[in-house]
């Protein structure tokens, strides 16, 4: 759920939305979602000043809240 949250949000920031893949990775007390855009797009899925980055890991912890998982979200080149 959390996974295709992110997904969405993120497809809907970007030029290219066909680039944006999430992938899970299981961690010891945590999930990782790392979240990929294409080259130009990674500009406005951090934001100014990291914004929409931290907006986008605000909106996925108070979603994985509800389910009593910790996540985290990596947003890789």
């Amino acid at each position: 759920m959390e996974k295709d949250l992110i997904e969405y949000i993120a497809k809907s920031l970007v030029d290219d939305p066909g680039a944006v893949s999430v992938t899970e990775a299981e961690g010891d007390k945590s999930t990782v979602l790392e979240l990929r855009v294409a080259e130009g797009d990674i500009g406005k899925v951090i934001g100014k000043y990291g914004r929409i980055a931290k907006a986008l890991r605000t909106v996925l912890s108070a979603s994985a809240s509800k389910s009593g998982t910790r996540y985290s979200l990596e947003i890789l080149d």
